[in-house]
């Protein structure tokens, strides 16, 4: 596999690391800047920390927090959660930020992504969401993580994304999330197909084979979580990342 960028994705909470399974069981697990400067030492292509609860609990950015983490960094990073206005926006990327993730608020305000990539450029603007089938078996959309479905379907979705002008498209599969049994790659074809943007395949991925498989259901992208900060499935915690040189081999 080429040049493909590999983005460890960290869930902030309160100022604490977390780890979900399908978006619930929640498992701390440590300090972010802590996991931080072990990514820069392992060379990550880029970060990705999101306040994933942040929209579900109604709270505002920690900008104090953020931007301490984001001071850590030797690498580009992205942040999303509680970004509701320009103004929010703004003030992520003045805390060293180089992109900003919308998911919730983009179903109320829309405009919201012209308004950023107008300033600082559409490749600034990840427009992620998280998607997983209803009762009868269709993807659908889920906003405010995962607790409320917003009745899209993730292709017409991601085509109205692409048309408000993001740069990239975060694909999350909210019943891959945690399980380690790789991506849902049917939807991520569904997606990738269907815009020219890149898109970042995220939820599920257990090894880098997971990794190629993506890539070749269209993926520009892939994102990642549980297994660059647990040892294996079911064990202990344990910041990791794959050598460049295992990935081009799987």
């Amino acid at each position: 596999m080429g040049r493909v960028r590999i983005i460890p994705v960290l869930l902030l909470s309160k100022g604490g690391l977390y780890k979900t399974i399908k978006f619930q069981k929640e498992q701390y697990i440590g300090d972010p800047i802590n996991a931080v400067k072990i990514f820069n030492e392992k060379e990550a292509d880029e970060l990705v920390l999101l306040d994933y609860t942040a929209s579900k609990e109604k709270r505002g950015i920690d900008f104090k927090k953020i931007s301490e983490i984001a001071g850590e960094a030797f690498m580009p990073m992205a942040y999303g959660g509680a970004i509701q206005s320009f103004d929010d926006a703004k003030k992520v990327f003045d805390g060293g930020f180089e992109k900003v993730v919308l998911n919730s608020v983009l179903f109320s305000s829309p405009r919201l992504i012209e308004q950023i990539a107008d300033v600082y450029g559409a490749q600034a603007v990840v427009g992620s969401m998280d998607v997983k089938k209803n009762l009868f078996g269709k993807y659908k959309v889920y906003s405010h993580s995962g607790t409320k479905s917003t009745g899209h379907d993730p292709v017409e979705w991601a085509k109205t994304l692409e048309q408000n002008g993001v740069g990239e498209i975060m694909v999350n599969s909210i019943e891959r999330d945690g399980t380690w049994e790789g991506y849902d790659e049917a939807l991520i074809e569904k997606v990738a197909h269907a815009v020219s943007v890149p898109v970042i395949a995220c939820g599920g991925a257990g090894n880098t084979e997971d990794f190629t498989k993506a890539v070749k259901a269209g993926a520009s992208a892939v994102a990642a979580g549980s297994m660059f900060v647990y040892q294996k499935k079911g064990m202990g915690v344990l910041i990791s990342f794959p050598s460049r040189l295992k990935i081009m081999k799987s």
